[in-house]
């Protein structure tokens, strides 16, 4: 039972910056992706980027050096600043959190609802 929960979206003019943020709670043994997707309309949902409980990140191509991914508070949140945003950056922002919920247990991707990124020209 986990919930996965993102915040920070909303309007932002091109070249500009915002900071999303999730937070996973429940019963949680530990998160072993945590990750950012976004859907705009007409398209499917693409990954953003993604960190690993080690640490390991990927980034889709289109955000390398302008997004950063990062986890905290004993890495059950994870935030995603963005910089340099473009209008191709539009669209619902979805966390992902991979959760194992026992030592036993196979790990369960979650998702969150979802938060509005809106780039003006």
């Amino acid at each position: 039972q986990v919930q996965v929960v993102e915040s920070g979206g909303g309007l932002v003019q091109a070249g500009g910056s915002l900071r999303l943020h999730c937070a996973a709670s429940g019963s949680i043994f530990n998160i072993r992706d945590m990750g950012w997707h976004r859907q705009a309309p007409g398209k499917q949902r693409e990954l953003v980027a993604r960190i690993t409980a080690g640490g390991d990140i990927k980034y889709a191509d289109s955000v390398k050096g302008r997004f950063t991914i990062s986890r905290h508070n004993a890495e059950n949140t994870v935030s995603l600043e963005m910089n340099r945003l473009k209008s191709e950056d539009k669209g619902v922002y979805y966390c992902n959190a991979r959760v194992g919920e026992g030592i036993w247990s196979a790990a369960r991707n979650y998702w969150g609802q979802g938060t509005q990124v809106t780039v003006s020209s």
